[in-house]
């Protein structure tokens, strides 16, 4: 529909320009429109924007801070319009996500906004060893887990992780990231994932994809 493209042009522009006045005000003036719940916004206009946003940053057509600025923006907003304890929230799936013993945060932090302004209820675990995540996705009954890495060591120690989840059958999906897996793109095989995530953007689109 043209008034959706217009409305995603219009938030797109909003969100480079860090404007979160506006951007607010072009959401729900859509929610009030249309009559519709969040998600369908989110589907419609959000997501189109952002999804349009983080093409440009791999492109090379803006900052990586302009990236994360958008991401964050978009989910405080999205915070606000639907809160993490609604209930169309609590029936997504339980998320979490970690950096695995060391402490490169950018990426992740996209990949939490982007993740949050769709609707998805996520916890950060920050940066904890292998036995601790263990725990986490049995006590907090995690069915998405992502894991970032720097260093090669820590990205083999994952395969722990996944032996883990085979041999407790807690079928929790395994979506690893971070340069390992960038300078192999077998690596994420080799340790038994579900998926690679190159990018934030590209973590988003893989759960999407899990989730149907």
């Amino acid at each position: 529909m043209e008034s959706d493209k217009k409305s995603v042009l219009n938030l797109e522009d909003a969100l480079l320009k860090t404007d979160k006045i506006t951007a607010e005000s072009i959401i729900r003036s859509n929610l009030l429109d249309k009559q519709v719940d969040v998600f369908k916004v989110i589907d419609l206009i959000i997501s189109p924007a952002l999804e349009s946003i983080g093409h440009k940053w791999e492109n090379g057509d803006i900052a990586l801070s302009q990236e994360y600025m958008a991401s964050k923006i978009t989910e405080e907003i999205i915070n606000e319009i639907l809160p993490p304890e609604n209930p169309m929230r609590t029936s997504k799936p339980n998320i979490g996500i970690t950096t695995l013993e060391d402490q490169h945060m950018l990426g992740k932090q996209i990949l939490k906004s982007l993740l949050n302004s769709k609707g998805f209820n996520l916890t950060d675990y920050g940066s904890i060893p292998i036995e601790k995540i263990k725990e986490k996705i049995k006590s907090d009954n995690i069915e998405v887990l992502f894991i970032s890495t720097l260093m090669l060591n820590q990205a083999l120690a994952i395969k722990e992780v996944t032996k883990f989840i085979e041999l407790e059958k807690t079928n929790t999906k395994v979506i690893v990231g971070g340069a390992p897996f960038l300078f192999d793109d077998r690596l994420w095989k080799e340790v038994n994932a579900n998926a690679m995530a190159k990018t934030a953007v590209g973590g988003m689109y893989i759960i999407q994809e899990m989730m149907g």
